[in-house]
């Protein structure tokens, strides 16, 4: 700190030279001290004393369709020395929440949020009382169709991710801005470079905005994030269990309209509810529309992923299919997961989260060499709570490891072993819609008609999954549409914690100022937990229809008799099977409490020889000990 003191000493003097010299105040001749000491930004600006504006964007989009640019509203909060020659970096949370936000805050007596509060009204996180004292910008967007901005939400398309891209190009001076009385705002003050990090929606649209190249995006922070909207409603041909039915971007367009577009955008987004009630569950040109993944490509960020492996909200193939996309292209990344939910890593990890962030952006929006680059790439939670790093992830050492299935004794479990094998068996799971997962994976030894369980022998050797594993079976139906789900179980005696997570609206309404970060309230309290001695754990899922066994784009009716090849993937995981426990793996159609109910299931025949489970384990299948 005496550093900067110093500079600012010296300026002072050049500053009163100037004044001898031209007659002009010393004031105006400083500059903004540097807060940049060793490699680190420290807080030497004032959180008080800094600018607060509310500003409109013309965006390059007009999704309502009244024949003008949607402007779309941000909150703006820079030190008060932007306005005498300090340029600042901009970190940014998008969100199509601050409606809903505001409302429940003003439910709660939060002045700002009451009618004729103040404005701007957001910086309801800690972003701004950490960063901005440092001397970031900090930049709150609301997407358009949502609070103030003008337009109609449409789910994760592209005029969703133009929308933010407009205060983007703003804060490059390639956007005109407007204040509320109409005069001009620009962003003299702005390096241009940007930061975008959020939960769940939040965290989705930095990934959309990366998948556009957008220049001036240094950096995103997704966490909880979507990363294809099908993958969110649907699993591989058969759509997730949900009280939205098939017309889920219509219910969210609903769900975060404003009050003034809500009359104004009914047409346009019920027509989102008609695009995507397709009861094919196929993957069409609408989701193809809102699949970020293959534009990967044109990433430019870096990007540093978080997510839960228990998030059954926004699910793990999210991250693990993105993180696959983006270390194909080498580009810049890091990874953090936990064993938690749907959630905010700040109520976690609190002191970590801070520290890695304020490193990451130091690093990414300023140049700073800090070493941030250098650190293992992945952080692992394990589920009793402690962390450990990893150079890579998938872990470099882990290979696929295939256990195929086997006939096992009085009709009880089946086997599943290395060798392949010859038994030319076949069983059958008649389907029960109403059948729960407890049902379906407890008691594995008991032979029943609505499932089909295997397993390996107690493991001599604690084995570690890394990555996303996958079935293949043999399969015959007696109808023309049946879906299979495969559960991934470690069976074993143990006490077991279920870290709970929370609903976006609740990560965007839980205070989280400064003061709870101090005290560990709010956004930053500790997830809730519930632990409890369990001889077993569903460790992850997977569904397939199998009239899509051969595409996800074009579903094929099955011949009822004939044999088909199906193959799916189950969310991916990083998770440690214990010495003594048994690998296991249970198969059934419909599970309720898991996709939706495909009416037309009746009976599916499972060939034994050659059905496998294929698990990506560290040191392959030489390490998998009986």
């Amino acid at each position: 700190m005496r550093h900067v003191r110093f500079t600012a000493l010296l300026t002072g003097l050049a500053a009163a030279a100037a004044t001898t010299l031209a007659g002009v105040p010393a004031l105006a001749q400083q500059s903004p001290p540097s807060a940049v000491v060793d490699n680190e930004t420290k807080p030497i600006y004032s959180h008080a004393d800094a600018i607060r504006e509310t500003v409109y964007i013309e965006s390059k989009i007009d999704s309502d369709a009244d024949g003008k640019p949607d402007r779309i509203a941000a909150d703006v909060m820079r030190p008060k020395e932007t306005d005498s020659g300090l340029k600042s970096a901009t970190v940014m949370e998008a969100s199509p929440y601050y409606s809903a936000a505001a409302a429940a805050r003003a439910r709660g007596g939060d002045e700002r949020f009451l009618p004729g509060g103040s404005a701007p009204r957001g910086f309801g996180r800690w972003y701004d009382e950490f960063f901005v004292p440092r001397g970031y910008a900090v930049v709150e967007v609301e997407m358009q169709g949502t609070a103030r901005s003008q337009g109609c939400p449409t789910t994760g398309d592209s005029e969703d991710t133009s929308s933010i891209e407009a205060s983007i190009d703003w804060l490059n001076g390639r956007a005109k801005a407007f204040y509320a009385d109409g005069k001009p705002a620009v962003a003299s003050w702005s390096t241009g470079a940007v930061g975008m990090l959020g939960v769940s929606y939040n965290g989705t649209l930095p990934n959309a905005l990366a998948a556009r190249g957008v220049d001036g995006l240094k950096t995103i922070v997704p966490i909880a994030a979507i990363s294809s909207w099908y993958d969110y409603t649907r699993d591989q041909g058969i759509g997730y269990q949900g009280a939205w039915g098939n017309r889920y971007p219509e219910w969210l367009a609903n769900y975060v309209i404003s009050p003034a577009a809500k009359a104004k955008c009914a047409a346009q987004v019920k027509a989102l509810g008609d695009q995507a009630n397709d009861d094919t569950y196929d993957y069409t040109k609408f989701w193809a529309e809102r699949d970020y993944r293959p534009d990967a490509a044109k990433v430019k960020a870096s990007v540093f992923v978080v997510h839960g492996q228990e998030d059954w909200n926004v699910k793990p193939a999210h991250f693990s299919r993105w993180w696959n996309e983006l270390q194909k292209l080498n580009v810049p990344r890091k990874l953090w997961l936990h064993r938690g939910a749907h959630s905010d890593p700040i109520g976690f990890r609190k002191a970590e989260w801070e520290k890695v962030m304020h490193r990451w952006m130091d690093h990414w929006l300023l140049g700073l060499q800090n070493g941030v680059m250098s650190d293992p790439i992945a952080d692992i939670e394990r589920p009793d709570g402690t962390w450990e790093t990893r150079t890579s992830w998938p872990d470099a050492a882990a290979a696929k490891a295939k256990l195929f299935l086997g006939a096992g004794g009085q009709g009880g479990a089946g086997t599943l072993k290395p060798q392949p094998t010859a038994d030319p068996a076949k069983q059958s799971i008649t389907d029960l819609k109403t059948q729960t997962e407890a049902a379906a994976a407890g008691n594995p030894e008991v032979a029943g008609p609505n499932r089909l369980a295997f397993l390996t022998e107690p493991l001599k050797e604690a084995v570690r999954l890394s990555g996303t594993a996958r079935v293949s079976v043999n399969a015959t139906a007696d109808t023309t549409s049946a879906p299979l789900t495969a559960l991934l179980v470690d069976y074993g005696q143990a006490t077991r914690t279920e870290v709970l997570g929370k609903t976006p609206i609740e990560l965007m309404t839980d205070s989280c100022e400064q003061a709870d970060l101090d005290r560990r309230t709010g956004c930053a309290a500790p997830p809730a937990q519930v632990t409890e001695a369990t001889p077993y754990k569903v460790i992850t899922r997977g569904a397939i229809d199998m009239k899509n066994n051969q595409s996800i784009t074009h579903g094929q009716d099955l011949v009822p008799g004939r044999t088909y090849r199906v193959a799916w993937e189950l969310h991916p995981k990083d998770y440690i099977f214990p010495a003594g426990h048994r690998i296991g793996v249970v198969l059934v159609q419909n599970l309720p409490s898991y996709i939706s109910a495909d009416a037309k299931a009746n009976k599916v025949e499972i060939s034994l020889a050659p059905s496998n489970l294929e698990l990506p384990v560290v040191g392959g299948v030489r390490a998998i000990k009986f």
